[in-house]
């Protein structure tokens, strides 16, 4: 089979072709500008590769519901031209291919459980931390979808006694996103978050509001493993940190073998690599 993939970004759209095994057999990745700019280069790519289905998986907010009207849609975003955009429509018009459509970290967690660092379970979570804050849930082997999707970025954490920072959300100020996004961390420090010393004290604070978050959707959704990927999350020195606080928020509440003696396994890092939003969306196409 050749599949194709649409990994639609509010930074860059990542565009492959991968087999059913998940082979990536060609890509390619360029600026998300106005939308008739940076759909010509998605046609542009796609053109005569024979594809059978592809998978989009999108910044958001969207509408995945089937059966509304606005299905396919970016709803109401900041990034520029892009608020209620008729995504899948447009793409349907000039490539006429089966699509599936989800959030790019619902995508990256379908990955992550078929062929990554999840693979084989039926329940994961995929977080992403960078520009913004994304969540993606796979629960009984299913997307978790509702009145829309998962928001994970925006849940609201305990503000860290020695954060004075007033939030970056430009709808909640500090909130999970607010507060630990890249956008927060450069503003709160002055400088880019890989700019700063591995031993600063913003890792602190990152770790301890991430953490806070993990220990929310530990207790809801019970994932038997945790995938953090992310910009911010390349700075591996979050990842002890944060499993440090994990277990501290927890206390012990949640007796299982995960939490009380395996946390290097259960809170990891992409098995895919930055390879994961792509796969995700190729994993969307392969389950049309």
């Amino acid at each position: 089979m050749r599949l194709g993939a649409i990994e639609a970004g509010g930074t860059k759209f990542v565009c492959g072709i991968a087999d059913e095994n998940g082979n990536i057999l060609e890509r390619v990745s360029f600026p998300t500008e106005t939308p008739e700019i940076t759909l010509q280069k998605v046609y542009d790519f796609f053109n005569n590769k024979g594809v059978e289905a592809i998978g989009v998986g999108s910044f958001g907010p969207i509408d995945p519901n089937l059966n509304s009207e606005t299905y396919g849609y970016i709803t109401k975003t900041p990034k520029k031209y892009w608020s209620d955009f008729n995504l899948i429509g447009e793409l349907q018009k000039n490539l006429n291919v089966p699509m599936a459509f989800d959030t790019d970290v619902n995508g990256a967690a379908l990955g992550e459980a078929t062929w990554g660092a999840a693979k084989g379970l039926e329940n994961c979570l995929y977080l992403t931390i960078g520009t913004g804050i994304g969540g993606g849930a796979l629960v009984s082997g299913k997307l978790v979808h509702g009145m829309l999707h998962p928001e994970m970025g925006h849940i609201f954490v305990r503000r860290h006694p020695e954060d004075t920072y007033k939030g970056k959300c430009p709808f909640h100020n500090d909130c999970l996103e607010g507060l630990a996004a890249g956008p927060a961390i450069e503003e709160r420090w002055g400088v880019k978050a890989y700019d700063l010393p591995i031993d600063h004290k913003a890792w602190e604070l990152e770790a301890y509001y991430i953490a806070q978050a993990l220990v929310n959707y530990i207790l809801t959704l019970s994932p038997e493993k945790i995938v953090l990927g992310g910009g911010v999350m390349k700075q591996t020195q979050l990842f002890p940190l944060i499993r440090k606080n994990v277990k501290e928020l927890l206390n012990n509440y949640v007796q299982t073998k995960e939490i009380l003696e395996d946390l290097d396994n259960y809170i990891v890092s992409p098995g895919l690599g930055d390879n994961a939003g792509l796969l995700g969306s190729i994993a969307l196409a392969l389950n049309i």
